[in-house]
């Protein structure tokens, strides 16, 4: 840190000057016929005050180890309990039937029902998902829903899947006859397989999902080397060639579709 002195705190902050003396008047002066061969003795110098210091030194501090990036963990486990989240809002979409949803979050996990709820009705909203394309409107709701959204913890999540039949892995998602269950770990760490961060992986996530539930209830595979990866592809298995993808439309507005795999 610098620090400015003023004025006065210069004026202190010195060192002791040499004086040059002067022949006092009237002095006699040496006799000319003896002249000293001795050099005249040294005046002594006067010693130099000690300088007073006027600030404090401050310390160097070394920048210790950068701390590693704390990695996101995930419980295997839950209460098996959930907590709807208390939100509504308006529905997104322009035609198609209106099906309403609410949100469930397991209890004692660290993800908020109310926001995870909220960012949810932005995916659904999104200019490339279903509702901005005529597929269909949705709206949030806390009671009386046609559809749930349940985000589990990956044993819960592998309970629920199998009263459907699906065997899950602790791994995957999958939809139920009331709605959708999404496994936490796939929410929280996205895929693998996906070219991006989890928060673009929940948009694929919601969006494979929802389209089970306006209907398409086939997977797609991938269309061709290099190629969008269809929204209702199970990504997560592989790309096959395909880029990963999120939407089930392109930035065109064109429908991203596939060969029918089951």
């Amino acid at each position: 840190m610098t620090v400015s002195l003023g004025a006065g705190a210069a004026l202190a902050h010195f060192h002791g000057q040499e004086t040059e003396g002067t022949a006092a008047p009237g002095a006699a002066a040496p006799p000319a016929t003896a002249p000293s061969t001795r050099p005249p003795a040294a005046k002594p110098k006067p010693a130099p005050e000690k300088t007073r210091k006027t600030q404090k030194t401050e310390k160097t501090q070394r920048p210790g180890p950068e701390s590693p990036p704390k990695r996101t963990t995930v419980p295997q486990s839950g209460s098996g309990t959930f907590t709807t989240a208390r939100a509504t809002g308006a529905p997104v979409g322009h035609s198609g039937t209106l099906r309403r949803y609410r949100v469930q979050v397991e209890d004692g996990i660290a993800l908020s029902a109310r926001e995870t709820a909220a960012e949810i009705q932005r995916i659904l909203a999104h200019p490339r998902g279903w509702a901005a394309h005529g597929r269909g409107r949705f709206q949030l709701v806390s009671e009386n829903a046609d559809f749930v959204i349940r985000i589990a913890t990956p044993d819960t999540a592998d309970a629920l899947c199998a009263r459907q039949g699906y065997d899950t892995h602790g791994e995957l998602n999958c939809e139920t006859t009331d709605g959708v269950v999404v496994n936490l770990k796939r929410w929280m760490l996205g895929s693998p397989t996906f070219a991006g961060e989890p928060v673009e992986y929940r948009h694929l996530i919601i969006n494979h999902e929802v389209g089970h539930e306006i209907g398409i209830r086939s997977h797609m595979g991938c269309p061709g080397p290099g190629r969008l990866a269809p929204a209702m592809m199970q990504q997560i298995k592989g790309l096959n060639g395909c880029r990963s993808n999120a939407f089930p439309y392109d930035e065109e507005g064109i429908y991203i579709t596939g060969p029918i795999v089951s």
